[in-house]
């Protein structure tokens, strides 16, 4: 094993304190405009409506009013996520499979999330890990559900507070055009928690979990642990590239551990470091993989004098991929293995500047740095294929004003982002570097008309740089077609693509129901799309597709009844189009993995003896996976059922057992052919609990004797 893959294993393990630390005093008081600490989330009169929709951090950086914030915001905490059922594929994209607007398209257990979101394909919605971007294609693949304290969905454009991820894998570059999806860690413990969970389902797939938080004066930590086996199932297609002979076995093991110490009243430090490791193989004897990925991010909040804030973030992620590549289907000997090495350091100053009651200015500068290496190893030394460099850096200011019940903002990012050529398609480049000056914008208003009515608008700018990998490739360009040479082809002529984006709707509240019409126009000049050339051997290239416009409708209902009975439900209407005159087999086509319409309900009945029972509905309508009209295959037009039965034992007085049951695609309905997630599989865990305090106020992730928590 690398040496960079035993130190971030060593530092996820050794981050937290031991569990069986202990403090004796309470924990700090959080600050006026903070978001909720366990304890108050955990009040059964306090329920996620009137909590989290209070408090936000993602749109100014900051924690604000959601009345004060122009944007869509939903939040799901941890008691939510709970209660949904189970990531067939393991991956916490599958968390928003439920939201409106989103499409999550994770392949399998071994692949990453190909979806879109408000009728664009997943490089334009930006992941957050705690405020810093981080990889929305893989790094959900690793993350552990169990250290989220909640996840807050932004939809709408948010490329001024945020800046495009410099990843250069799979589709390279991702810009939050469409929105952001925050994943906020636990911070705050209130009390001690130990956690022990036993699973198995499907294709003799086996877990095991542990999870403790705890704190010892000041400082506050959680820890967790990861492992899971299984034989897994086959989600290839017959003589293709993914062609399956056996079960394609798997491993995977995730550490991951987080410090956070307050001192000087509302000052904090905080680290947290994960590590995740994927190994296995995809059915055939030299088709392995051993992959390899890494996240640590540093974060400092505090005042400065009586109206400042700052906060100062920095991280790494570390991404270190390497599979065999065999002569399938003339052969199973071994051709090679390839690899993909790739590191991101992002950092982030933001400082919130309280002018009054009614302002406020949020102004700071961020940057990263990302290097990126593709390999092949046969029989000879290791060749490179692509070796470059990227970097960014960007200053932004965001003001807002709240004028009675009307609330305005507008903000401008300049981003200066540049590339460094070494070597591009296993050759020194003509061209060395290149580099792009862009100055963005974003503008959006709330009108407050009653407490329960709120009408909104925005708009904003973004800018995608094509990648290394889209201009340089994987393969060179006479591997085209050539039978067992899988991966994507050069494009040196390709043109950087930008974006402008813009929604409007209207929030309406009466009692516990919400209802929420929200309408969404995007488009993207030069856009730059990932054209399927063969299925078979599997190859893309990168392309210029002219022009690509979507624009829709979404609608949400939802309503907490009473106690022990929650409800929503949600549709989506989208039309996406790309213009591409000179090309006319792409003419008229619709952006890849949007799909025409998608539809969302369920529910959550607390029933008595701490029973809880959730079913859920997911339904897609006809997408495709390409803009080629003569290549493109179309899926979709399924409906997927899926059920979540957990019952919770106490045992003794302060631990409990959870008993749990994950039915997913009840209907065994088949949504892709490439797709282990379109099969009906079944899981069962396991959980024992050990609290400081009686199990149902020990802040534990599931609260089912409190009552379902709305959508």
């Amino acid at each position: 094993m690398p040496f960079d893959r035993v130190l971030l294993a060593a530092v996820a393990v050794m981050l937290a304190p031991p569990p069986w630390a202990s403090g004796g005093d309470e924990p700090p008081v959080a600050r006026a405009g903070a978001p909720p600490t366990e304890a108050q989330r955990d009040q059964p009169d306090a329920g996620v409506v009137r909590i989290h929709e209070e408090v936000t951090v993602t749109a100014s950086k900051s924690p604000q009013s959601a009345r004060d914030v122009t944007q869509t915001i939903r939040i799901l905490d941890a008691r939510e996520i709970a209660e949904l059922p189970a990531p067939p594929n393991r991956n916490v994209s599958e968390l928003l499979a439920y939201q409106p607007g989103i499409f999550v398209s994770a392949l399998s257990r071994n692949d990453a999330n190909w979806g879109s979101n408000g009728g664009l394909g997943p490089k334009y919605s930006a992941y957050l890990l705690e405020g810093l971007p981080i990889d929305a294609f893989v790094d959900g693949m690793g993350l552990d559900p169990a250290a989220l304290q909640r996840v807050e969905v932004e939809r709408g454009p948010a490329a001024v507070m945020y800046a495009n991820y410099l990843a250069m894998d799979f589709a390279g570059n991702q810009s939050p055009l469409a929105g952001i999806t925050n994943y906020v860690l636990r911070e705050r413990v209130d009390a001690p928690l130990t956690r022990l969970q036993a699973g198995f389902g499907s294709w003799d797939t086996a877990n095991v979990q542990a999870y403790s938080q705890g704190r010892s004066g000041d400082l506050h930590y959680l820890l967790g642990a990861n492992w899971e086996h299984s034989d897994y199932t086959d989600y290839g297609s017959p003589g293709s590239w993914l062609g399956m002979l056996d079960d394609p076995q798997y491993t995977r093991v995730r550490l991951y551990g987080k410090g956070t110490a307050f001192f000087g009243g509302s000052r904090s430090v905080s680290v947290f470091a994960h590590y995740y490791g994927h190994a296995g193989d995809v059915g055939r004897p030299n088709r392995d993989y051993d992959n390899a990925y890494g996240t640590v991010n540093a974060a400092y909040h505090g005042p400065i004098g009586d109206s400042l804030d700052l906060t100062l973030r920095g991280g790494v992620r570390l991404y270190d991929r390497r599979w065999g590549e065999d002569l399938y289907p003339a052969s199973l000997a071994l051709r090679e293995h390839d690899g993909v090495r790739q590191s991101v350091v992002p950092v982030d100053a933001t400082v919130a500047w309280r002018q009054s009651a009614s302002g406020r200015l949020t102004f700071g500068a961020d940057g990263q740095h990302a290097t990126y290496e593709t390999y092949a190893e046969a029989d000879g030394p290791r060749s490179v294929g692509n070796d470059a460099t990227a970097s960014s850096i960007g200053l932004f200011a965001q003001q807002q004003v709240t004028l009675g019940g009307v609330v305005v903002r507008g903000g401008l990012r300049y981003s200066r982002s540049g590339q460094s050529y070494s070597r591009l398609a296993g050759a020194a480049p003509g061209l060395g570097e290149r580099s792009w000056n862009k100055l963005l914008w974003s503008a959006g208003t709330r009108w407050n008309l009653h407490s329960n009515v709120s009408l909104f608008a925005n708009a904003g700018s973004a800018f995608v740089a094509p990648t290394p990998k889209a201009v340089g490739g994987t393969l060179a360009p006479g591997d085209a077609f050539v039978p067992g040479r899988n991966g994507q082809l050069p494009n040196a002529d390709l043109r950087p693509e930008s974006g402008l984006g813009g929604d409007a709707g209207v929030d309406l509240r009466a009692r516990d129901l919400r209802v929420g019409v929200r309408a969404f126009l995007n488009r993207i000049d030069d856009a730059i799309v990932d054209d399927v050339v063969s299925q078979n051997p599997s190859q893309t290239r990168s392309l210029n597709a002219g022009n690509a416009t979507s624009y829709g409708v979404e609608v949400t209902i939802d309503q907490r009844a009473g106690r022990r009975l929650a409800w929503f439900a949600n549709a989506t209407y989208t039309r996406s189009r790309i213009d591409s005159p000179l090309d006319p087999g792409q003419q008229g086509a619709q952006v890849p993995f949007v799909p025409e319409w998608m539809a969302n309900a369920g529910a959550s009945l607390a029933l008595p003896a701490r029973i809880t029972v959730s079913p859920y509905l997911r339904a897609v309508g006809t997408y495709y996976d390409s803009t080629s009209l003569a290549g493109r295959q179309s899926y979709g037009g399924y409906v997927i059922p899926a059920l979540r039965l957990q019952s919770v034992v106490a045992a003794g007085a302060r631990s409990e057992v959870v008993l749990a049951v994950d039915l997913n695609n009840l209907a065994n309905a088949r949504d892709r052919p490439r797709s282990a997630s379109s099969i009906r599989s079944r899981t069962g865990c396991a959980t024992w609990r050990s609290c400081s305090a009686p199990a149902t106020t020990a802040g534990s992730p599931t609260r089912s004797a409190r009552g379902p928590s709305p959508r």
